[in-house]
């Protein structure tokens, strides 16, 4: 890794257009979240502790775990950064795909560049996919653990939570609308290996994921989704989430029209990076936990 875990955890912003995106989506699980940034700030929050010598052992010892090669949280933060590094290019595509259809002499666009739902759909299954490896490599378990990651789900709380709520407003019901799951399955069924390997996030994450060859991993990414397909309607349906009604609640940044959610979809992709964000918080609480149960 380039930077050591209490660097990355320094360096997280206070403010900025990812944490006020997901500060918009308090409504959906109010007071799970609070950007915590600061290493040593971090520790205090999740341990209550006040002793500078023992916040120093914790301090210590986390960073220690994090460097063991032989542990999954380096690889696991790798998942984190680079699945939202590829996000750039997406939100790039989508939004000259977008430009192509309704700017006619730039129609050549929409010949080079990947349909937005196609691209979204992938987008989405591929930052489950990564969301189920990560755990697994955080919690020592063998990357395929599709079960224990779906039994994990009904747990999920404070980062954890809304990294998976970005991901089903940001995601899913901004860019593909409020019948995302079905189009997503649609469009996943009839998607072929080489159109994965086209995707430039899964060229980035391919090796970590579980299946073998391309077809191998259409199959898992496939059954993720198919596996995790219920825990998303049922959240839905229990917060009444709309399309509509997630875009209402960012305009307080962003000023943005019901018919141009495409083009908020793309623009959240481009601007934001908040499985890194909460990834990196994620990564810093288990690890300071258990570091604490080892000192």
């Amino acid at each position: 890794m380039s930077k050591p875990i209490f660097e990355l955890v320094d360096e997280l912003p206070t403010s900025n257009i990812t944490t006020m995106a997901l500060r918009s989506l308090d409504f959906v699980i109010p007071g799970e979240w609070n950007n915590v940034v600061g290493f040593e700030n971090t520790i205090r929050t999740v341990t209550g502790e006040t002793d500078e010598d023992i916040i120093q052992q914790i301090g210590d010892r986390a960073v220690y775990l994090y460097n063991d090669r032989s542990q999954g949280y380096q690889r696991a933060m790798w998942l984190y950064q680079t699945v939202d590094k590829t996000d750039y290019a997406l939100g790039a595509a989508a939004l000259a795909n977008k430009v192509g259809e309704k700017i006619p002499l730039m129609g050549f666009l929409s010949n080079i560049t990947p349909k937005a739902d196609k691209a979204q759909t992938i987008d989405l299954c591929l930052k489950l996919v990564v969301e189920l490896v990560a755990f697994c490599q955080i919690n020592g378990i063998p990357g395929d653990s599709i079960g224990d990651f779906v039994a994990s789900l009904g747990e999920y709380s404070g980062e954890n939570l809304m990294r998976m709520a970005a991901l089903v407003c940001f995601d899913g019901l901004i860019p593909l609308g409020p019948d995302f799951i079905r189009q997503a399955q649609s469009t996943l069924s009839g998607l072929s290996p080489s159109d994965l390997e086209r995707n430039q996030t899964f060229s980035s994450v391919s090796d970590a994921i579980p299946g073998g060859d391309s077809g191998g991993k259409l199959n898992f990414i496939g059954q993720s989704f198919d596996s995790v397909k219920g825990w998303m309607s049922s959240f839905v349906t229990s917060k009444n989430l709309t399309p509509q009604s997630v875009a209402n609640n960012l305009q307080g940044f962003i000023d943005v029209a019901d018919s141009k959610l495409d083009y908020l979809g793309a623009f959240l992709d481009v601007s934001t990076n908040y499985f890194e964000h909460t990834g990196t918080q994620t990564l810093a609480r288990r690890l300071i936990e258990r570091a604490v149960a080892e000192i």
